[in-house]
């Protein structure tokens, strides 16, 4: 019991100092993004019989481009605690929603506390669907970066591992999240509506291609974010704790 309450002190601990090493902007745009996302999911872009595309598409390039590179800098296991920390922020923002979705006012509010106070399978399923889909998306970033043996820290390298995790990544966070939805929880509550597997994999591998896209668009920044916190020698503080060397 005392070697588990040690444990988690510690990884408290690096958890603190991995926050405070991350330079806070991309903290703060990777949050907001994860916010972002679960309320423009509540608007439907475009649907058909084999595409889904709601809101959240125009912000979810920036959380998977973060998490790409905290994970190229700091590590997928760092790169999974910021994901669970934006988790948290985003299910206490949508409890404060709720709680004012629900005060009662003398003016007609009506549609405005149903799109904050939202749906709770829904949050459920997305919640489930990008705590996967994170460590899926930096674990593999990771796994692929190692592919590469004479010039890791490379633009190539950078480009593939960020391509080819992000695919998977939003592919899997799409499917996990269509299924619980569509599959699970519609039936019961939508009076019998819901997906075959068919349309939740067809919409995965489609709406994962669209975000590739804004994800191939954009990452020339975050190669060179990464590139300046080498330069820079930023998360001093979280190597030397964890006792890591970065190269």
């Amino acid at each position: 019991m005392k070697n588990l309450l040690s444990r988690i002190r510690r990884s408290f601990h690096e958890s603190v100092i991995l926050l405070r090493s991350i330079p806070s902007p991309v903290v703060a745009l990777f949050v907001v993004s994860v916010i972002t996302m679960n309320l423009l999911a509540n608007k439907t872009i475009y649907q058909s019989e084999i595409l889904a595309i709601d809101g959240g598409i125009l912000v979810s390039w920036l959380s998977f481009m973060s998490m790409d590179v905290v994970t190229k800098h700091f590590g997928p296991k760092a790169s999974t605690r910021m994901s669970i920390f934006a988790v948290l922020v985003n299910l206490l923002t949508c409890l404060i929603f709720y709680i004012v979705s629900i005060i009662p006012t003398g003016e007609d509010y009506a549609e405005f506390n149903r799109i904050i106070g939202g749906t709770w399978f829904i949050l459920f399923s997305s919640t489930v669907a990008f705590i996967a889909s994170a460590i899926i998306n930096n674990f593999m970033n990771y796994a692929t970066g190692k592919l590469f043996k004479k010039n890791p820290n490379g633009k190539l390298a950078f480009i593939v591992r960020s391509y080819v995790s992000t695919f998977i990544g939003q592919f899997f966070d799409n499917l996990i999240f269509a299924m619980l939805t569509f599959m699970v929880f519609a039936p019961i509550f939508w009076d019998g509506f819901h997906w075959t597997f068919i349309q939740c994999v067809t919409c995965s591998i489609l709406g994962a291609g669209l975000e590739l896209v804004l994800e191939i668009v954009f990452s020339p920044i975050g190669y060179k974010i990464c590139k300046n916190w080498e330069r820079t020698n930023v998360g001093k503080e979280y190597f030397e704790l964890v006792g890591e060397v970065k190269k």
